[in-house]
């Protein structure tokens, strides 16, 4: 989902009103805001995304779950919407167009990522849980939907609704997406990191730009209204909080005319 659906870091764009709302401090914002650049210059390679999913995971603990959420939906439109990638704005509707579903499966927090999934109009989501006791996050990860786990859930999503996986396509901007694009039988690179683009090109892989912000409102009025349900598109959010991708999967198991 993030930098191939939208411009930035999903859970950092939650930064600024996370800390209106009290839940982080000044100094969690400045940092926050040097993972978002650090996130959109160069991406983040796996040692990277350790650091920051151990760091943000311990940042929630204690949080207010329903405090989160309605912190998420009270700003959705206002942060997300102007950020969506006009490139992926446009896949998603020409599948959705074709009778295809979306389906969002993204590192970042539940929280996060089934909210814009309504918001792009997508049909299922998988995320990252966070461990929640009381009401409140306890600071440790529940299901981490990151590397090898994306693609172990795709699959397990394939084998519940008949989904063909040889007849799926994948976009991704991170090379620890690897397992997930291998998975499917159409693979590109979207806005590829180094190691991405260099696999990419030895496998012969289409490198997508996505470059391009719009406002989704405006691109896609039609966007919340449901697809219909003859094949898959799944848009699959990458790395923990950092790096994006979007699968299209045909429901049926025949090939894509």
């Amino acid at each position: 989902m993030d930098k191939t659906i939208i411009a930035k870091s999903s859970a950092l764009a939650f930064s600024r009103p996370f800390y209106q709302g009290g839940l982080i401090n000044r100094r969690a914002v400045l940092k926050s805001a040097y993972a978002q650049f650090v996130f959109l210059v160069g991406g983040a390679d796996h040692d990277q995304m350790e650091k920051m999913r151990q760091y943000l995971s311990a940042l929630t603990r204690g949080w207010n779950v329903q405090q989160v959420r309605e912190i998420v939906a009270e700003t959705l439109h206002e942060l997300i919407d102007p950020i969506i990638y006009e490139e992926a704005a446009s896949l998603i509707e020409q599948h959705h167009a074709a009778g295809r579903d979306v389906v969002i499966v993204s590192s970042s927090g539940s929280e996060v990522v089934e909210p814009i999934g309504r918001l792009l109009g997508a049909d299922h989501a998988i995320a990252t849980r966070l461990k929640v006791e009381n009401g409140c996050y306890t600071g440790e990860i529940e299901y981490y939907a990151y590397a090898e786990n994306k693609a172990a859930a795709i699959r397990e999503l394939a084998a519940e609704q008949g989904y063909d996986l040889a007849e799926s396509y994948a976009y991704s901007d991170s090379s620890t997406d690897l397992p997930l694009l291998e998975a499917v039988g159409h693979p590109s690179a979207v806005n590829p990191d180094r190691a991405l683009r260099k696999e990419a090109a030895a496998r012969e892989w289409p490198v997508l730009v996505f470059n391009r912000p719009v406002e989704l409102r405006s691109r896609i009025p039609e966007f919340g209204a449901p697809s219909r349900s003859v094949l898959l598109a799944v848009a699959v959010g990458a790395a923990a909080l950092t790096a994006g991708l979007l699968w299209y999967s045909a429901r049926r198991r025949r090939p894509v005319v």
